[in-house]
């Protein structure tokens, strides 16, 4: 059990040092790793991480070509960002196979569609509980780790965005009356934060008079965490997970019958137009630190190579900016220290070429399967860390 624990975590990880890497997987700087430039089956894209946590708790992937196991397709793209908390344990494992049970699905019913993107869902969520079943005996506080996830699926001209947690979907969108390029987002986010979060999940857990408090000026789910829709979280989805020996603090004092987060993903399923330009994917430590629009404008105005890196960049400007430091200081952090300034942020932005958009979706286009990657670890030190969720 350990071993394939370790093998979990370990594939979130690729060798690096300074400066290294291919333009075809990427390049590594220090914390940061990107990937300027590339072409899926509808367009460019660009895409960057940059690691802030000791171990790096965003993952993230983009794989354009086959949607299904199929010769027949259908084909198109896919997008998936995924911000653990907790450990990286969640986030790695939804890297490893959400594609593959959306492809499963896809296979089975033979055209892509939000059912797919649910079942897809649902699949992972099992499978990882399978992991936390497994694991209880000897690693238990694998029940608090958890995942946001964040999917786009580009297919026959039609867009699919699934969400649980807060990471964010924008469409850059062109209006031809004014010229301006606005910003739209497409994603719903869960946390708890946001006061029409709040009164839902009080609305679905009536009984509960505290499942939603503010603490330390926070609002959290049981005090514990932002977010009420996630991946994992086992210890506040199955009372079975949340007893001895699970460390205190995630342990209720009341028990419970129902589960408190859920995993039921909010679907967004509309038709590429020729005036959306652009689709912005980022974990919400981008969007601590820009607005909707100030990041359409960044990408808008300004180059397509190199967009992701450069939102990332704008986002570390204002994380220095706002502890009055200067950008070369907060560079020199290192992971871990550097938690206490930013969280880990992953960018991806697909550009859309409204010629190839309009394709049928047996169009089979230019194939990528391409993942963000952290500073790599040594094996004994493949261990989960808490972290601030």
């Amino acid at each position: 059990m350990i071993v394939t624990l370790m093998n979990l975590l370990r594939a979130c990880w690729r060798p690096s040092s300074n400066r290294t890497g291919s333009d075809a997987t990427g390049r590594q700087d220090g914390l940061l790793w990107y990937k300027d430039t590339g072409q899926h089956v509808d367009g460019d894209f660009s895409m960057a991480v940059v690691q802030a946590n000791n171990l790096l708790e965003d993952q993230c992937q983009i794989e354009s070509g086959p949607l299904s196991f199929l010769d027949s397709g259908p084909y198109g793209t896919f997008v998936g960002v995924y911000d653990g908390h907790g450990g990286p344990e969640t986030a790695c494992y939804i890297n490893d196979n959400l594609f593959n049970h959306l492809k499963r699905f896809v296979s089975e019913q033979n055209s892509m569609s939000a059912d797919v993107l649910r079942k897809a869902y649902e699949a992972t969520e099992d499978g990882f509980f399978s992991i936390v079943t497994k694991q209880w005996p000897v690693k238990p506080q694998i029940a608090a780790v958890g995942s946001c996830c964040l999917v786009g699926v580009i297919c026959g001209g039609i867009l699919y965005i699934a969400n649980v947690g807060d990471s964010r979907a924008v469409l850059g969108k062109h209006v031809k009356a004014t010229g301006e390029v606005l910003a739209v987002q497409l994603s719903a986010e869960h946390n708890v934060s946001i006061e029409s979060v709040r009164k839902e999940l009080q609305s679905v857990h009536p009984e509960d008079r505290h499942v939603v408090v503010l603490k330390h000026n926070v609002w959290r789910v049981k005090g514990l965490i932002q977010v009420c829709r996630s991946i994992g979280d086992a210890y506040l989805k199955k009372q079975e997970f949340n007893r001895e020996p699970l460390y205190a603090k995630f342990r209720l004092r009341e028990p419970f019958n129902k589960p408190i987060l859920s995993s039921e993903p909010s679907i967004c399923v509309q038709p590429i137009h020729p005036h959306d330009q652009f689709l912005i994917f980022a974990s919400d430590g981008l969007w601590e630190h820009l607005t909707n629009q100030e990041a359409v404008d960044i990408v808008q105005s300004n180059p397509r190579s190199g967009s992701a890196r450069r939102l990332i960049k704008s986002a570390l400007l204002g994380a220095a900016k706002k502890r009055e430091m200067r950008y070369s200081d907060l560079k020199k952090i290192d992971r871990g220290v550097r938690r206490h300034f930013h969280d880990d942020i992953t960018v991806i932005i697909l550009f859309l070429d409204s010629s190839l958009v309009s394709r049928a979706s047996t169009y089979r286009g230019p194939t990528v399967s391409l993942r963000g990657a952290g500073v790599s670890l040594r094996s004994s030190t493949l261990a989960p860390y808490g972290s601030q969720m």
